[in-house]
């Protein structure tokens, strides 16, 4: 794709990824210790026998204590891939680059007012961002970026 101006640089991030076949868990077959924090179980995602388990129906996940609402065998494979590591959670509006949308009438709310027509958001990045392969992504500039913050575009983003 060409671009205006210097090519933007971006780091790649590996996905994080933990094996736990043949782990016990406390309890036994339901209870395991996460190496990473998570905030949620959307931030994971989890794998038993290469079938991925939906969040909040099949385990729930906080801090780094995950709790599997079946019986896990330590014959079965079994690992976490953590999502929310790479691609960043939280909610919007506040520091870190997160925003608002903005309506007609000038009241301003979280990214539940989708339908309304501005988005407002800080000028400086302040936490790791990834694009997946399937999002499109678009800022408007001016961008600050700051300092050991890495943005990973596997999908699509325009900075205008």
């Amino acid at each position: 794709m060409p671009y205006v101006g210097n090519s933007p640089s971006f780091a790649v991030q590996a996905i994080e990824y933990q094996d736990l076949t043949g782990v016990t868990g406390v309890p036994a077959k339901r209870g395991y210790t996460l190496d990473h924090t998570v905030s949620g179980p959307n931030d994971i995602e989890v794998f038993v026998n290469n079938v991925r388990q939906e969040p909040s129906v099949a385990y729930s996940a906080s801090g780094t204590s995950l709790t599997m609402t079946g019986d896990v065998e330590t014959t079965d494979d079994f690992y976490i891939v953590f999502q929310g590591k790479t691609v960043g959670t939280g909610t919007g509006g506040g520091s870190g680059g997160g925003g608002f949308f903005q309506g007609e009438n000038g009241e301003v709310g979280h990214a539940s007012r989708k339908g309304d027509i501005f988005r407002v958001h800080q000028a400086q990045l302040d936490t790791d961002v990834t694009i997946a392969g399937n999002e499109n992504a678009l800022c408007a500039g001016p961008l600050t970026i700051a300092s050991n913050i890495t943005v990973t575009v596997n999908g699509s983003m325009v900075i205008a």
